[in-house]
């Protein structure tokens, strides 16, 4: 049986996706897509565990006034590469208008990636040489385990362009990225009564 995909799936003759063709998918279109190597990555629904994460990690985050948190935007790296972190931090002055979809690498301070079953390996492997080689300071990756955060932190070492780890964190997210960060990682705070 052959997938039958709707025709704003097709790139059309230009050779693949390019992270400009992003910001024109039509209506109906997946609202979460990201680029990777000029290939579309639908995102699978969200769980329980990652929609919590994202919201303590947004509103944890407090970075000094030049920063701002987003969450679920993209960031430019090349023609053909638009991945989409949960959490970034950014320079404010990046937020220029807000028909804003997309950062420069340059403008962007922190990534997080909260890993999912689906994309692990692009979370562990893909994306983060992606980032270390667009120059990325920080990054942050959040699995689950045993029904409990645990977050991996990394910093980029410049000479080699590669990330290298400075801790993991269960409990709570005690590290420094140009500024404080102290978050209690019990996700039971964003869980009703």
């Amino acid at each position: 049986m052959t997938a039958v995909f709707p025709e704003w799936f097709y790139p059309g003759p230009t050779g693949g996706w390019t992270a400009d063709m992003l910001d024109h998918l039509p209506p109906g279109a997946p609202r979460h897509v990201e680029l990777i190597d000029g290939s579309l990555i639908m995102m699978s629904p969200q769980t329980a565990f990652h929609m919590l994460m994202l919201r303590l990690l947004e509103s944890r985050l407090t970075p000094p006034d030049d920063l701002a948190v987003v969450r679920e935007m993209t960031v430019t790296l090349g023609m053909r590469q638009r991945p989409e972190p949960d959490i970034m931090v950014v320079a404010a002055s990046a937020l220029t208008s807000l028909r804003t979809t997309s950062f420069k690498p340059e403008d962007v301070h922190l990534v997080v990636e909260v890993v999912s079953p689906e994309s692990l390996e692009r979370d562990r492997t893909t994306k983060p040489i992606k980032y270390s080689d667009a120059g990325i300071r920080h990054l942050w990756r959040v699995e689950q385990e045993d029904d409990r955060p645990v977050v991996y932190t990394f910093e980029l070492e410049p000479a080699v362009k590669a990330y290298v780890p400075t801790g993991i964190h269960r409990g709570r997210l005690k590290t420094d990225v140009g500024f404080e960060v102290d978050i209690d990682l019990d996700l039971g705070t964003f869980i009703g009564p």
